[in-house]
């Protein structure tokens, strides 16, 4: 069984998105083993200087950077990652699968991205759409994705 981890900066606050992604890790668990990290967001000035939001991306990026497994494989969640379809997506997972990557890392960085280290970590830069949501949004739409992926793997019919 895969261990699916998304490792994000900010923690959940609105009580209906966070009684959605229950939802779907609960229905992930047959699955996989899903956790989510949530890290701890720098505090920055009202307006910061470009310097200060590259200095709190590279301090952001310390941390994710310890938290993922050696021989993990690693999606960055960014504006200029590639979009995949469901299907493709899925093919993704189990191809990780097969090539013996029993662990999957899913970076969701701040309002400002991510620092180009935790980007050149990444196996593949993924973009779940060329639209902006918001990042606690996001974690939902992510997680429902994966899950989406793990039925189209086991051919449930939640993927029409």
């Amino acid at each position: 069984m895969q261990n699916v981890t998304i490792i994000c900066v900010g923690k959940l606050k609105e009580q209906y998105l966070k009684d959605a992604l229950s939802e779907y890790s609960k229905r992930l668990s047959a699955y996989c083993k899903f956790n989510i990290l949530e890290l701890s967001e720098a505090k920055l000035s009202q307006n910061p200087s470009q310097k200060e939001i590259d200095a709190c991306l590279e301090n952001e990026a310390d941390v994710i950077l310890s938290k993922i497994p050696e021989s993990a494989y690693v999606f960055a969640l960014c504006i200029e990652g590639k979009g995949v379809t469901s299907e493709k997506f899925a093919e993704m997972i189990e191809r990780s699968a097969v090539d013996g990557k029993s662990n999957l890392v899913f970076i969701i960085g701040s309002s400002f991205g991510l620092s180009n280290r935790v980007k050149n970590r990444a196996d593949f830069r993924l973009s779940l759409s060329n639209m902006t949501f918001p990042h606690q949004l996001f974690r939902v739409m992510l997680t429902e994705q994966i899950y989406r992926g793990f039925s189209i793997i086991n051919g449930s019919k939640y993927h029409k």
